[in-house]
């Protein structure tokens, strides 16, 4: 699923709850991390994640269902982007505009996954 997809989806649901759930639906789409991808640890995230890169690839994982969804779309808003398109997105703000309910320590973990994106 495209990131225009997950943008579109979640803005046809206005049900908090239900909007987290979707989001963690799209974490169950993430592809395996290959066995040759070099694989950081994002750290400031509550949850164990690890965001990998394979040639031009990126691939995730995280132990909790929420964050691999939230990671899913990180990675499809900039897939196809080149590493200096990515320092200049600002992807707090697109995140923020999907209106996703996250708790504190949540957002930390975020800052940190675009932390790290924007500096590939």
């Amino acid at each position: 699923m495209t990131y225009e997809q997950m943008k579109s989806t979640l803005e046809m649901i206005d049900n908090p709850v239900e909007k987290l759930e979707m989001v963690m639906d799209f974490g169950k789409n993430l592809e395996q991390v290959p066995q040759n991808a070099v694989c950081s640890e994002i750290l400031g995230c509550a949850s164990q994640v690890e965001i990998c890169v394979r040639g031009g690839d990126l691939f995730a994982r995280a132990d909790s269902a929420l964050v691999r969804g939230v990671v899913a779309i990180l990675i499809e808003m900039v897939r196809g982007k080149t590493p200096q398109e990515i320092k200049q997105m600002d992807l707090y703000g697109e995140f923020n505009s999907l209106d996703i309910n996250l708790g504190a320590g949540r957002l930390n973990g975020l800052n940190s996954m675009i932390r790290f994106l924007q500096n590939l």
